[in-house]
């Protein structure tokens, strides 16, 4: 655990009131990314205070009211949850960074050009997130924020969410192996032939079309048969 001076601040406010607690920056870090399933280890001090810096602690009255409780590692799990907490400069860049790439990589799987009826390539949207000047929030919902990017980039690049129809057929020896990789992506119809091939319809965003294609060629090394439905 780290020392007082390294440790980070978690707040949240309730009922009028606000709440902070000293928390270690590492621990923290990987409870919210979700790569920490416990609370263990993230508490530095073992109190509930209303100002930390001042050194003024929580009323018991004021945490049962916010918390309805006065556990402190309840308390805790609430805070980390609901709260705000304060990251280090290198922690708040790689989150910053991480939500970025989600935010992309959602456009670029799901979206297409109007113009061109392609995918958009990453680049292209992280260009213009940069001229537009969007700046990520590294704890919001990255489908929340990417609505909001999207309100700012279509009058730069004329993006549309479309869906589209795939047949797929199979070749016996894959069939068994291809179906459980199909499924992933939504069947909407299946025919099992009597010699062993397997035609499927998936329905696909737009902007996975070159992906799934990639997926089924590798699963079937390069025998399956793949069809846009118009």
């Amino acid at each position: 655990m780290v020392s007082l001076d390294k440790a980070i601040i978690a707040s949240y406010d309730k009922e009028g009131k606000h709440f902070e607690l000293y928390v270690d920056p590492d621990a923290t870090y990987q409870y919210i990314d979700g790569g920490k399933n416990d609370l263990k280890n993230i508490l530095v001090v073992e109190e509930v205070y209303e100002d930390v810096k001042k050194g003024e602690r929580a009323k018991n009255s004021d945490l049962q009211k916010a918390f309805e409780t006065t556990d402190i590692n309840e308390i805790l799990e609430t805070i980390l949850k609901k709260g705000t907490v304060q990251l280090t400069t290198e922690q708040r860049k790689k989150k910053v960074g991480d939500k970025k790439k989600q935010i992309i990589n959602m456009i670029c799987r799901e979206a297409i050009d109007v113009r061109t009826k392609a995918p958009i390539p990453p680049k292209r949207i992280e260009n213009a997130m940069e001229e537009v000047r969007f700046h990520v929030d590294p704890f919001k919902d990255p489908k929340e924020q990417m609505d909001e990017l999207l309100k700012k980039l279509r009058p730069l690049i004329p993006i549309k969410f479309e869906k589209l129809e795939m047949a797929v057929k199979i070749p016996p020896e894959y069939s068994h192996r291809a179906y459980g990789t199909l499924k992933t992506y939504g069947i909407k119809k299946e025919q099992w032939l009597k010699d062993g091939h397997l035609i499927v319809a998936v329905e696909i965003p737009a902007g996975m079309q070159g992906e799934f294609i990639d997926k089924i060629n590798k699963l079937t090394a390069g025998q399956a048969e793949t069809k846009k439905i118009e």
